[in-house]
């Protein structure tokens, strides 16, 4: 009886030996790589990219990034994210540039790199997810302060770091429109570096230099609600409009007490569930990275890729007193 236990015991070892290695090689390792942590559009995104994984089943979602919103940050936790060798590396870049080297480092060890939201050069990534058309993005922010001011004024803009991809290009794109809305008068950029308290500093010394400053456009949520709160103890709400892209969640009281009439952003959840289920397609080989190639986004449909393999999520939703409580709740 003993003998045919041990034999039992040392069967049932040797299957674990045997299944444990094949098991672990299913699961495929995804690691979100954002700006830096703390943030609460990056956070949501996390939310979205634990339900793909959910939904898939065989996913492990680790995420992670710097504490500050810095290139140099990226590149440790990526050179980290390597030795762990993880299949696939969905990053939200902080520079274009600067992180392709070790992106092509990890694409050379076979990790699938995609960029999202905030996208790195083509030679260091194999697509890039865009939340909405850029040139919408760019139309839209700048819309959005002239729908309050009919006779014109002057408006600035808030940014992120100098090196933000996606802010950068949704500028650029707002000042080749600009055009388009008489009266409505540019005069300065600024940028936050994505920090609350430098936002903060740099939305009071807009008003400072710009006594007439009708709107402060703030690409960033981040900056967005930095700079509602700074026109809110200037005792200015209601005075200067703060608009741009932010989370109901945050900007709820700031529409309330008038700071913002309106601002817009597209569902970050559907954002960091639709880079995990492009970057698991793409690491099991379901998908192919290639211009014209459609990948699929599960419960978001597909995404079609452009020549630059580029592709665009979805249009993002404008937020206001009439309907921001239906989603303050949920991001």
């Amino acid at each position: 009886m003993s003998i045919l236990k041990n034999l039992l015991v040392s069967a049932a070892v040797a299957a674990a030996i045997m299944t444990t290695p094949a098991q672990a090689q299913e699961t495929k390792r995804i690691a979100l790589v954002v700006k830096a942590l703390g943030i609460g559009f990056f956070e949501a995104a996390a939310k979205g990219a634990e339900e793909a994984a959910a939904e898939l089943g065989d996913v492990e979602i680790i995420y992670t990034g710097p504490t500050d919103t810095t290139a140099e940050g990226q590149i440790e936790v990526i050179n980290s994210l390597i030795a762990q060798q993880v299949d696939a590396i969905a990053v939200s870049a902080n520079d274009t540039d600067a992180l392709v080297p070790t992106l092509k480092k990890a694409m050379s060890r076979g990790i699938t790199v995609i960029s999202w939201d905030s996208g790195v050069a083509a030679e260091g990534r194999q697509m890039h997810l865009n939340p909405s058309s850029n040139p919408l993005i760019g139309n839209m922010i700048i819309k959005l302060a002239a729908d309050h001011l009919p006779e014109g004024g002057d408006v600035a803009v808030l940014s992120a770091t100098t090196t933000s991809t996606n802010q950068n290009t949704w500028i650029e794109e707002m000042n080749k429109v600009k055009g388009n809305y008489p009266g409505i008068n540019v005069v300065a950029t600024v940028y936050g570096d994505d920090k609350a308290d430098k936002s903060y500093t740099e939305a009071k010394g807009l008003m400072q230099s710009y006594p007439n400053l009708k709107a402060i456009i703030a690409p960033t949520s981040v900056g967005i609600v930095a700079a509602a709160q700074a026109v809110s103890d200037a005792g200015k709400a209601g005075q200067i409009n703060v608009t741009g892209l932010g989370l109901p969640s945050e900007m709820a009281g700031h529409v309330a007490s008038g700071a913002s009439k309106s601002f817009a952003i597209w569902n970050p959840i559907d954002l960091g569930y639709s880079a995990t289920m492009i970057a698991y397609n793409l690491a099991t080989g379901k998908a192919e990275a290639k211009p014209g190639g459609s990948i699929p986004m599960g419960r978001m449909g597909s995404v079609t890729l452009d020549d630059n393999n580029e592709g665009a999520m979805a249009d993002p939703f404008v937020y206001d007193a009439s309907n921001i409580d239906a989603f303050k709740d949920i991001f």
